[in-house]
């Protein structure tokens, strides 16, 4: 009973998204009636420059939010490694929090704290010309919000697990902190490092409620298929659907392939 209730969850689960993959393929030009099998409108998505458009500000925004998100985040967990007392239990806290808070709830919080800052900073800038407006950059900054808290625990939970004697031998060795950390710690935290990169450029590049909400008058790939399918499915849109899915499941993938090799060369 026990397995055929998870053989149902996971039918539930995959078969929507087995679906729109099926269809991709269809030579017809109806998302949901099979007339044959074509790759047609993968070419015709790739050829359609607002598709293209999207998927480099998307691209951009997911690699600059992966990269700001792995520096702070490994700077957050190295820093809150030698705080203890309450002082550590409120930072605890706090990423928790950002984690577990909804993406809408950042959406709106990141909209109105960028649109009271730009009624505060705007009048000042306007003898200069420039005025700050929503758009690419608001979304990565919203995006490395949430990240930071998902890179900050992985690397803790690698940091846990360290052996710590070689952080003293390489002290008793009169290295430097800094070779210390080059030479010792970074090369262990690197594992974990490069998944919470992997994540954060994931969540990033398929997030489309906290880019709904910054992104002005910039469209993410995300944006591009939800205003598309308001005016009805098709397989072109099945087939941009599909490489998403395809991208984050490949690198979601590698990213548990990444941590669990980590976990194997752990020193004992």
């Amino acid at each position: 009973m026990l397995r055929a209730y998870a053989i149902c969850i996971y039918i539930f689960l995959y078969l929507p998204i087995s679906l729109i993959v099926f269809f991709s393929f269809n030579a017809g030009k109806y998302a949901m009636s099979w007339e044959g099998f074509s790759l047609f409108w993968y070419g015709k998505a790739f050829s359609n420059p607002l598709i293209m458009g999207a998927l480099k500000t998307s691209v951009i925004i997911a690699l600059s939010t992966a990269v700001l998100s792995a520096i702070i985040g490994t700077l957050t967990a190295l820093g809150l490694e030698r705080v203890r007392g309450w002082l550590r239990v409120t930072f605890d806290a706090l990423i928790y929090i950002a984690i577990m808070v909804p993406g809408i709830v950042i959406g709106i919080s990141t909209l109105i704290a960028f649109v009271s800052l730009f009624d505060v900073v705007n009048p000042s800038l306007a003898s200069m010309g420039i005025k700050l407006q929503m758009g690419t950059w608001a979304v990565i900054a919203a995006h490395v919000l949430f990240n930071i808290a998902v890179v900050a625990l992985l690397v803790r939970a690698r940091l846990q697990g360290m052996d710590r004697s070689l952080v003293d031998a390489s002290e008793d060795l009169y290295a430097t902190p800094l070779g210390t950390f080059r030479q010792v710690v970074l090369p262990l935290l690197a594992p974990s490092i490069l998944a919470g990169f992997l994540l954060s450029f994931t969540f990033s590049f398929e997030d489309f409620i906290i880019a709904y909400f910054v992104s002005g008058p910039d469209t993410t790939l995300p944006i591009y298929i939800f205003s598309s399918i308001r005016r009805g499915v098709t397989p072109e849109i099945n087939a941009v659907g599909s490489v998403v899915l395809l991208t984050s499941f490949v690198l979601l993938i590698i990213a548990q392939a990444v941590l669990r090799r980590g976990e194997r060369t752990t020193p004992p």
